[in-house]
């Protein structure tokens, strides 16, 4: 690569006039919406309270950084799109980012925060759950009357020779297997397994302890388990029925007993798509006991047959209702949880476990996780009943938070001067109140 040395880049000219640049522009910053970020994150006291439960073995007196600061420091950086630790080393100099830290110096850089992440374990796991579980109660002014949690588990591909990796059939290559928990729009546990395991391993003491703490806020509240065929598992439905007012709703494999049950209902649609050539979707419920199972359970049919040919596919239940209506209306809205699992992923970096030891992938997995909170609450709070109120968090990102600004710091104030051709201006400043009156 050619190295420039010059500091003045010529562009083609506009309207007879030379077209110049230089990165001599000073306090100038792309993030100018990182006080959103801060104002979502004072509302909900995510990262003060998740700061307390973080491991720290440095020597005080030699330290520069607080934990507090280092972690806002990370997560407002994954919100805002750095994903790498490299990126600090220049972001430390951003007015703006020290600004959402809270700091008027240098902030930390790539080393500093390598250390940081590595000095993590599983106590931090266990308390960033905990702090994700408490922000999803604290959402509520009044106790709700019925909550569905999603599980759900998928691929966290790895590339290099990190601990707990091993090579997945399904997926096709070497991968983590973290095990996500939903509610709604709220990310309630980011767990990283190794992915040598069934995919519902955890499953049953995850949920437990959820249900656990959710009665112990609402005793009356009405919890249902949704999860795909890789979660029903006998033990976990058995352990479902001995509780008081816990439901579950599981999508189940089809096999020649399920297709032989369900055949006259399969046959009618078949019969019914011949006479009206569109597609027919019938639904019906019978009883059910697989192999594995100490008894047999009620279950969902959808016989579906158009253009492809049939397709039916079961869900099983202890949910008493119509059964069109627990297909379409209750398990198949768990297709959403797969966008909040996009989300993390694709635009909160939540695959971005390259470092080597365990701890510290399962630190940057719930990193990612506690970003996403941010901008969810910003989505939760302060976007509901506008345009971008169902928008994804990289639409946030580039609409509120990639604002540029020049910032002018002095003894006084800080003052962001954001650019005049913004154009949400009025949205910005609607979320803005709504943040500030919480």
């Amino acid at each position: 690569m050619t190295n420039c040395t010059t500091e003045q880049i010529q562009f083609p000219g506009c309207k007879q006039r030379k077209v110049e640049a230089e990165f001599s522009g000073g306090n100038v910053s792309s993030d100018g919406g990182v006080l959103l970020l801060k104002q979502a994150d004072r509302l909900i006291g995510l990262t003060e309270r998740v700061a307390k439960g973080l491991n720290d073995s440095r020597r005080e007196a030699s330290c520069s950084h607080t934990l507090l600061d280092l972690l806002r420091q990370r997560v407002y950086g994954i919100a805002l799109g750095y994903e790498d630790l490299n990126d600090h080393d220049s972001l430390r100099k951003d007015l703006a980012i020290q600004t959402g830290v809270g700091r008027d110096v240098e902030l930390a850089g790539k080393s500093t925060l390598c250390r940081f992440e590595n000095s993590q374990d599983s106590n931090t796991a266990w308390a960033i759950n905990t702090e994700l579980v408490e922000t999803f109660i604290g959402s509520y002014k009044e106790a709700p009357e019925e909550l569905i949690l999603d599980f759900d588990a998928t691929d966290d591909p790895v590339h290099g020779e990190q601990t707990g990796r091993f090579f997945h059939g399904y997926y096709g290559h070497y991968c983590f297997l973290p095990l996500y928990v939903c509610c709604g729009d709220q990310v309630l546990v980011s767990y990283l397994r190794p992915s040598n395991i069934d995919g519902s391993k955890h499953t049953l003491a995850v949920l437990s302890l959820l249900v656990k703490r959710l009665r112990r806020q609402w005793p009356d509240v009405k919890i249902i388990f949704r999860g795909d065929s890789g979660f029903c598992r006998d033990k976990i439905l058995s352990w479902c029925e001995k509780q008081d007012k816990v439901f579950y709703i599981v999508g189940l494999a089809k096999n020649s007993r399920l297709l032989k049950l369900g055949d006259s209902l399969i046959r009618a649609a078949s019969a019914r798509f011949a006479t009206s050539g569109s597609k027919q979707r019938l639904f019906g419920e019978f009883q059910y006991g697989a192999g594995t199972w100490k008894r047999e359970r009620a279950v969902i049919i959808k016989a579906e047959h158009g253009s492809k040919g049939s397709n039916p596919r079961f869900v099983v239940t202890n949910i008493i209702d119509d059964p069109g209506w627990l297909y379409d209306g209750v398990y198949c809205a768990r297709g959403e949880m797969e966008n909040r699992i996009k989300e993390q992923q694709l635009q909160m970096f939540a695959d971005r476990t390259s470092c080597h030891d365990w701890w510290a992938n399962q630190f940057r997995l719930l990193l990612s996780s506690m970003a996403y909170t941010l901008v969810e609450a910003i989505r939760r709070l302060g976007l509901c009943g506008t345009e971008l109120q169902e928008a994804q968090c990289g639409t946030i990102r580039v609409r509120l938070l990639k604002i540029g600004a020049v910032i002018v710091r002095n003894s006084r104030r800080i003052r962001f001067h954001l650019s005049s051709a913004y154009p949400w201006k009025s949205l910005f400043l609607a979320v803005h109140a709504r943040l500030c009156a919480g």
